[in-house]
């Protein structure tokens, strides 16, 4: 194989613990006609197991490089390549129209929340999400209210989904090693909202307000959308701090406060 130099704009870290890998695919639980897809393949650690189980696999890979790689090594037939920007790319065009999409991938740091984010404007064409990030992110996605972790990004995420923390990866299983630990989270999409936002921009703007002030009461980092009588409505003690309030109490006071269209 050709040698590929990993390069420093597009994150790269190739993943090369096989046991690591084999455990990755072994907790997705691929069954019989599930169509996956693979963000940013790399040199193919994942890519080559996935194809030892799998008749077919969708790959979306930016690196020109490893795009030829790839290509030299395998047929259409069984690697679809798309060579594209994942933050750009329209997964609900590669779902089948019988079942949702299935999505894993060894995600660069960089680029890890925008396109979880991307990914979630994309749900109902996606089943789970399997991903190996850095580990403080997936500290974030994961966490519970009341927790240090806590924040806009375990919000929003798990407003739009079930988020589980998987297993532990240590910086030895990628080349070159990173400077942060990496962990394995599962994202399940959910099918029926459970605290449905009637606006959710509103919501997003106001969880990123409620964060500005994270170690104060909630009623003042929020004084200036929600008023003390509509935190009595919504049943929440305007004395808690941002990080203890639940992604429902949030929707409660996005709900309250959203700005009213006068048609």
């Amino acid at each position: 194989m050709t040698e590929h130099r990993t390069r420093k704009r597009f994150g790269q870290h190739f993943l090369h613990d096989r046991n690591l890998i084999d455990r990755m695919i072994r907790t997705v639980g691929l069954q019989e006609g599930d169509t996956l897809v693979e963000i940013g393949p790399g040199r193919g650690a994942l890519t080559y197991p996935l194809l030892e189980v799998l008749p077919h696999l969708h790959v979306v890979e930016l690196d020109r490089d490893l795009i030829a790689l790839l290509r030299q090594e395998n047929t259409p037939e069984r690697l679809t390549i798309h060579e594209s920007d994942a933050l750009k790319f329209d997964f609900r065009t590669l779902k089948p129209a019988d079942k949702p999409l299935r999505v894993i991938g060894n995600l660069p740091y960089n680029i890890s929340t925008p396109l979880i984010f991307h990914l979630l404007s994309q749900s109902e064409a996606i089943s789970d999400m399997t991903f190996m990030l850095q580990k403080e992110v997936v500290d974030r996605l994961t966490a519970s209210p009341g927790t240090r972790d806590w924040g806009r990004l375990s919000i929003m995420v798990q407003y739009h989904c079930q988020a589980d923390y998987l297993f532990f990866v240590p910086p030895g299983a990628f080349s070159p090693p990173p400077k942060v630990d990496s962990a394995v989270v599962r994202l399940i999409p959910h099918d029926t909202l459970p605290h449905p936002a009637e606006d959710e921009d509103h919501l997003r703007r106001l969880v990123a307000q409620a964060f500005t002030q994270r170690r104060k009461a909630i009623r003042n980092s929020l004084k200036s959308m929600v008023e003390l009588s509509q935190f009595e409505v919504a049943g929440i003690d305007a004395g808690l701090r941002p990080d203890q309030l639940s992604v429902a109490d949030y929707v409660a006071l996005a709900n309250l406060t959203r700005p009213q269209n006068d048609q």
